[in-house]
């Protein structure tokens, strides 16, 4: 009666592992050197496989090398082995100097920046200092030499300030004699043209002078020819009474 009942059980177990499949597999090292042996020459087949299936699908350059525990050698490449391993030492080289070199970078501004924040505070609390601000945290030798800072400031800007006022009087005494030539040239250039009106008046006057001479000239000429011509109307008149006695005698005596 056991036996059928064992039957069965065992049927339905084997039925079961095939209808689930293949379990989990502990990932370990194999103690049993047979099963390590068969394990390996299958999964390497298999790896080997997989790599030669993506460097065609893929048009990947695929190398594989693999050592057994033995240290037999096992290796598949679409290229070449060597080829790919320098070009992987390349890619690595690469990509390390690339890293060190942004690291580098990083720290480099990391420490640039915190050189200049601290410059920045350090530049306003000086400007403070001078305005005679927050005074009261520095010390007795801080405050001497923030003193003499000052006074060296301050001779600065006075020996600045009269370098200034020296070039403009300098400047405008320049601008000055610039101004007085100008000035003389005009009044030269006045008087000239006043010269030229002068003469051009006097031209005028001796040309109307001239003018009226010839007039005066003319018109006597003029009366000299009219006297010629002229007989006194007394004469002419006593000539005329006459001639009227004579003709009224000559009638008489007719």
């Amino acid at each position: 009666m056991e036996l059928p009942n064992q039957a069965p059980e065992e049927g339905s177990s084997q039925h079961h592992q095939k209808k689930m499949g293949r379990g989990k597999i502990e990932i370990k090292r194999i103690e049993n050197t047979t099963n390590r042996q068969v394990t390996f020459c299958k999964r390497r087949n298999g790896l080997l496989k997989k790599a030669y299936e993506l460097s065609v699908l893929c048009d990947a350059e695929v190398a594989l090398v693999v050592f057994s525990s033995r240290g037999r050698l096992y290796e598949y490449a679409n290229n070449s082995v060597r080829g790919t391993i320098e070009r992987y030492k390349k890619a690595s080289a690469a990509s390390s100097n690339t890293e060190s070199v942004s690291e580098a970078n990083t720290q480099f501004y990391q420490q640039e920046s915190s050189k200049l924040r601290r410059q920045i505070r350090d530049i306003q609390n000086l400007n403070r200092h001078i305005l005679g601000e927050a005074l009261s945290s520095l010390s007795l030798k801080e405050l001497k030499n923030l003193e003499s800072r000052l006074e060296k400031g301050l001779s600065r800007v006075r020996s600045r300030k009269h370098e200034t006022l020296f070039a403009d009087v300098e400047f405008m005494q320049k601008r000055e004699i610039e101004l007085q030539n100008h000035n003389n040239y005009l009044r030269a250039k006045i008087a000239e043209h006043e010269r030229a009106q002068q003469q051009q008046q006097q031209e005028q006057e001796q040309q109307n002078l001239m003018h009226g001479n010839m007039c005066e000239d003319q018109s006597t000429i003029a009366s000299q020819t009219y006297d010629r011509n002229f007989f006194p109307v007394n004469l002419l008149d006593s000539n005329n009474h006459q001639y009227s006695r004579q003709d009224h005698t000559a009638l008489q005596l007719v």
